[in-house]
């Protein structure tokens, strides 16, 4: 009978880092256990207050904002999740090694830069894909199950990230950023913050410009009007031809949320091809 072992570099990675890998997984399986408790227990009570409030006067709806309130939470904390892991991977991942000395040890014993950071790299990289697919069909089918319950709207910063692969390929980014600004600095305290404030302000940028994304489209009218639940407002205003507003439908998500995942994704394979190309001078 054969048993499946990892090389001796991974093997050695995922030793050094199995406190983080803990961490992970049980953050995953949190989030999801999380969303099935809401998904059963506390949405079912909640729909039960719903119907008893349509023919009574009285009533209370406690449950079903509970409900909403806390997949908001789970929605923030799988979006923002990948501040952590450039926090991580500025200081845990690459600096510390890179300040105590490790790395250099480790490249005078047989593992060549390339391969050391390759390593490095590769195990996160999966575990974070395989971790952040797993959040975001969790949330794609809680945040869709009791839509009568829900308060989020898809044009949320935090829901809009959360629904797709943009969660994974910002983790994936947060890896690469992490890891070159560790290269850059080698030390540990200025990389975890630094690499922080770096996917802090990549995120904040994109999410400032995400309705120009897609073409938006306009609506004109002689009189004023608003626009039905579920379409992304921009602008609006009143011009030669009457009122307009310029706005996105649902429709228009995946397009946004596919170029916004494409564009993170392009920063991080940039930042990870600067880390191989720096990692040279770090030999010396």
């Amino acid at each position: 009978m054969t048993t499946f072992a990892l090389p001796g570099l991974p093997r050695t990675v995922l030793r050094l880092h199995r406190t983080a890998l803990i961490v992970w997984g049980t953050f995953v399986a949190a989030v999801i256990g999380w969303l099935v408790w809401l998904n059963t227990v506390t949405a079912d009570r909640g729909e039960r207050e719903m119907a008893y409030c349509e023919h009574h006067e009285t009533c209370n709806i406690l449950t079903a904002l509970n409900y909403s309130e806390r997949t908001g939470y789970i929605g923030t904390l799988v979006c923002y999740s990948f501040l952590a892991v450039a926090a991580w991977a500025g200081a845990a991942l690459i600096g510390r090694e890179l300040e105590s000395g490790t790395a250099k040890l480790a490249w005078t014993q047989g593992v060549t830069p390339v391969r050391w950071l390759t390593a490095k790299l590769a195990l996160p990289a999966l575990l974070l894909t395989l971790g952040g697919t797993a959040l975001v069909l969790a949330f794609r089918w809680g945040w869709s199950a009791h839509r009568d319950l829900m308060g989020d709207d898809w044009t949320f910063a935090d829901v809009f990230v959360a629904r797709g692969p943009a969660t994974v390929a910002y983790g994936l980014c947060a890896l690469a950023v992490g890891t070159l600004t560790a290269l850059l600095i080698r030390r540990t305290l200025p990389a975890l913050g630094i690499s922080l404030a770096a996917m802090w302000l990549l995120n904040f940028v994109l999410e400032r410009h995400r309705g120009s994304f897609w073409p938006t489209l306009t609506r004109t009218s002689a009189t004023r009007f608003d626009l039905q639940n579920g379409l992304w407002q921009l602008t609006k205003g009143h011009g030669a031809d009457g009122y307009y507003v310029t706005y996105h439908p649902q429709s228009h998500f995946w397009p946004m949320h596919l170029v916004e995942t494409g564009i993170v994704l392009a920063v991080a394979a940039l930042a990870t091809l600067i880390a191989f190309r720096l990692l040279p001078r770090r030999t010396v």
